[in-house]
């Protein structure tokens, strides 16, 4: 059995989403791990096909600094991100103007409001002008919104000053999120 199949063995034997913020184990290592732009998790250039799997491994998964790591009591292993480590597949809206909450659920099924401690934030590129949207799921780890949900965002957008210029934007939780300036 090859060392990262015996980690992967460990870790999903360790691995309970209670009190993971307060593991610090020593650090084994990285794997052959990646989580792809588009959400999906890999291993050893496959798949991972069982969603109670990922779930599992999203359970234990801990971004420190640029970094990002599977973390169980007893061990932690880096795995690479590509973009973000989630993705919004889901957008439900509940009331309208400054009284309107976002409820993002992603691929594995975690579910936030948008507001001050799950922020919104635009990023655009600088080369192609296309915007990236994220919304924070837990410390320090994102996710991508997708891009039919994007869409749903600019339609609910109003125009708001914001420190002297006018911003198309999302309200959510009582806060307001500037996706695009208007000028």
């Amino acid at each position: 059995m090859s060392e990262d199949k015996r980690m992967l063995q460990q870790l999903a034997g360790q691995a309970s989403s209670a009190g993971a913020a307060d593991w610090n184990p020593p650090f084994c290592g990285d794997i052959d791990m990646q989580i792809r732009r588009d959400g999906r998790w890999w291993y050893q250039g496959t798949p991972i096909e069982r969603p109670a799997l990922v779930r599992l491994f999203a359970s234990v998964l801990r971004r420190e600094g640029e970094g990002y790591f599977l973390v169980t009591p007893v061990e932690k292993v880096g795995i690479r991100v590509e973009d973000a480590p989630f993705v919004a597949i889901d957008l439900q809206v509940s009331g309208e103007g400054e009284a309107q909450c976002l409820y993002f659920t992603t691929q594995v099924e975690d579910r936030v409001m948008a507001g001050p401690e799950h922020p919104l934030r635009f990023v655009e590129d600088a080369q192609t002008g296309e915007p990236s949207p994220y919304v924070l799921i837990r410390e320090g780890l994102e996710a991508l919104i997708h891009r039919n949900l994007f869409y749903q965002l600019v339609e609910l957008a109003v125009l708001r000053a914001v420190a002297g210029r006018d911003w198309y934007g999302v309200w959510s939780g009582g806060q307001f999120f500037p996706i695009s300036a208007a000028d």
